[in-house]
């Protein structure tokens, strides 16, 4: 078992799982509903990163490449049957930064990487990444902007003082991802934007197609940079569309004919 996920050990070998990475300043909770939400064929594993919710107390990563060597050493084990993996913002750049170290070390890779509200890595980084270096309030108010701060934590300074460090340190993490390698991957990229994003658009978001050698496509949703919380319904009914090729054992048959295991670089 590993800190990163609550369940593990392969418990629903006949299901699709769905590993889920936060986006900055986030955690597991985020996505601890979906497992209802989406239903019995695939299993909902919210990963949980250090310095946050249940892990506050143990040193955070502000380095992508340390933080997706250590998830590929923690949950190594439990990617290896039929999975997909999900990122919103700051996820969906660990999301594919996990595949691409799991393509080049020749390990079993995901059936599909489903990626919300990050543009394209070869695109320049969003004024807000470099928030990181700047004061508290020029933060609070560019987070607040994207709707990315609940007015209950606009309520609670104590509440607000806790969560800054962790915003801070996961925009410098997404501050050095230039290093990720950005060749296509064998492997489906679903993406998804928020038709009103501040932060991100529409056009580069569909950027990300240009990272698979397989069929991918972006669907555009209503709501800003959280519209997975502002329009959660309309939001899981469409990744419940992209899990349903999948999931289903039509789906999952037909996986089995293909090469999904990474070619090991030089």
């Amino acid at each position: 078992m590993t800190r990163y996920l609550r369940r593990g050990g392969r418990t629903g070998r006949d299901r699709l799982r769905m590993f889920c990475f936060p986006y900055a300043g986030g955690g597991a909770s985020a996505y601890a509903a979906w497992q209802r939400k989406l239903g019995p064929t695939v299993d909902v594993q919210p990963v949980q990163l250090p310095g946050r919710e249940g892990r506050m107390a143990e040193p955070r990563f502000t380095d992508l490449a340390a933080l997706v060597a250590d998830l590929d050493r923690e949950i190594g084990p439990e990617l290896e049957g039929p999975h997909v993996l999900y990122g919103h913002s700051m996820g969906a750049l660990i999301a594919f930064a996990l595949t691409q170290r799991r393509r080049a070390r020749g390990a079993p890779l995901p059936v599909a990487l489903l990626l919300s509200a990050h543009r394209a890595p070869h695109l320049p980084a969003p004024p807000l990444t470099g928030c990181y270096t700047k004061d508290d309030m020029e933060l609070v108010r560019g987070l607040a902007a994207l709707g990315g701060l609940p007015q209950a934590l606009l309520d609670r300074p104590e509440w607000l003082a806790a969560l800054l460090p962790v915003v801070r340190g996961d925009l410098m993490l997404c501050a050095g991802a230039g290093g990720v390698d950005r060749s296509p991957l064998p492997v489906p990229v679903h993406s998804f934007a928020g038709a009103d994003d501040r932060l991100v658009t529409v056009a580069e978001i569909r950027e990300w197609a240009a990272y698979s050698t397989r069929e991918s496509g972006t669907t555009v949703l209503p709501g800003g940079h959280f519209f997975i919380r502002e329009h959660e319904g309309v939001f899981l009914d469409r990744l419940s569309d992209a899990l349903r090729l999948y999931a289903e054992p039509a789906g999952l048959a037909e996986l089995a004919g293909l090469d999904l295991v990474g070619a090991p670089s030089d």
